[in-house]
């Protein structure tokens, strides 16, 4: 038997005890796994310099090296995630519906965990935390397996999760990380249907595609984040800018930031000069169609590759629009599902928006920023689904169970002759 195939047994098995765990007992879990990673933060931050280093060694920048990065306040952050996700209700046993059946059956619908849920991640240390905080307060194993950047990160930071599972009496197993990660180990992984229970991989494009061809088990997918505002002909132009300007340059790399600016022909000539040149000011590179350009003279021209860019970077796709079914046709073209968000004062236009698009997420007048699990109340966010499975939008804790039917009757019979 192969290594990772006898971890992901002993995380099944380990998955049965969370499972039977009452809500108190993961609340109490959560929370000395905060305190425990507050304890041990000296002790991360030195593994996660030596992944800064050897990532900075090997040419990582940008994005990817933000992510990697550890340091106090992003600490307290994610000791902050599992406290919130330990305030949050318990999903495991909601019954979500209930009625009887004209033979007097009583009908349920129960939440309960899913099992062994496998997480595929790149330079993303918190989600270490964040994953087995939402997956154990689900009731289910989690076997994490994060990219070679963050390895001593994660390591860090799963041992002190294990401690307090050990000292809560819950088996370290529940929580397994995975430190082979040669891809070979990876794919025996995701092909464990007998053990495993979901896949949701979190990283780049590359990555999500690699797993989605080799997993034999169901995934959740969210290939990419191309997120558009569109300014429509009402929108108040300051409201507009903010929302333009958090979701760009808050925070470039993440996958709600916007990647593309659609704005209405009527309100172009007065709001794109505004715009680019707040853009500018932040340092943002300007791409648009051949009218933009005719207003804002130095941007350069944008190609169909750009309107259908996650460039994860300072860097911005804009395009003049005639009229609201022009914004939703480029989007519906060029967009990726995950968020969408305009800016309007006309609450017809907000409606035939909402209505005309199947984005995970849909905003008015709000900043790209809060399509995220915490901004939505789900404390923290496991991924991004853009699937239509079982979960779609940011995941939280519920969206790690599942439902089933409970049926409680008086002896009943389907066929009466079957009675003795």
């Amino acid at each position: 038997m192969s290594d990772i195939r006898q971890q992901a047994i002993a995380c099944r098995d380990a998955a049965q005890r969370v499972a039977a765990l009452d809500t108190e007992t993961k609340r109490k879990l959560l929370h000395d796994m905060a305190v425990v990673l507050e304890s041990q933060s000296a002790v991360v931050l030195a593994a996660n310099a030596r992944d800064m280093q050897q990532a900075q060694d090997k040419g990582v920048q940008g994005a990817m090296l933000d992510r990697l990065r550890l340091d106090e306040t992003r600490m307290a952050s994610i000791a902050n995630a599992l406290r919130e996700v330990a305030a949050l209700p318990d999903p495991v046993g909601v019954v979500t519906r209930r009625e009887t059946r004209p033979n007097g059956l009583s009908i349920e619908r129960v939440r309960v965990p899913l099992g062994v849920v496998a997480m595929i991640y790149e330079a993303r240390p918190n989600v270490t935390a964040d994953a087995a905080a939402l997956c154990l307060f689900a009731g289910n194993g989690v076997i994490l397996r994060g990219g070679s950047e963050a390895l001593h990160s994660n390591m860090a930071i799963a041992a002190a999760l294990q401690s307090a599972l050990v000292s809560n009496h819950v088996p370290a197993a529940a929580l397994t990380l995975v430190e082979d990660l040669s891809r070979e180990t990876m794919v025996e992984l995701l092909q464990l249907i007998d053990i495993v229970d979901l896949a949701i991989p979190r990283g780049g494009e590359g990555l999500i595609r690699f797993v989605a061809e080799h997993a034999r088990v169901p995934v959740i997918k969210h290939y990419k984040g191309v997120c558009h505002l569109y300014v429509d002909r009402s929108a108040d132009p300051v409201l507009a800018l903010n929302l333009l300007i958090d979701g760009k340059t808050s925070r470039p790399g993440v996958c709600n930031a916007l990647e593309t600016l659609l704005v209405h022909v009527d309100i172009a000539e007065s709001f794109l000069p505004l715009a680019a040149a707040a853009l500018r000011d932040r340092g943002v590179q300007l791409r648009g169609c051949e009218r933009s350009q005719a207003l804002v003279s130095d941007m350069k021209l944008a190609t169909d590759d750009d309107y259908a860019a996650e460039f994860l970077d300072l860097i911005i796709a804009i395009r003049i629009v005639d009229d609201l079914g022009d914004a939703i046709a480029h989007i519906r073209r060029y967009g990726s599902d995950h968020t969408e968000v305009i800016a309007t004062r006309d609450e017809s236009s907000a409606q035939q928006f909402v209505a005309a698009l199947r984005s995970a997420v849909v905003m008015v007048n709000a900043s790209s920023r809060f399509s995220d699990g915490g901004e939505l109340g789900l404390g923290a966010e496991i991924g991004i689904s853009t699937t239509r499975l079982h979960a779609y939008g940011p995941m939280g804790a519920e969206s790690l169970t599942i439902e089933r039917f409970v049926v409680r009757g008086e002896g009943q019979v389907r066929h009466p002759q079957s009675r003795v």
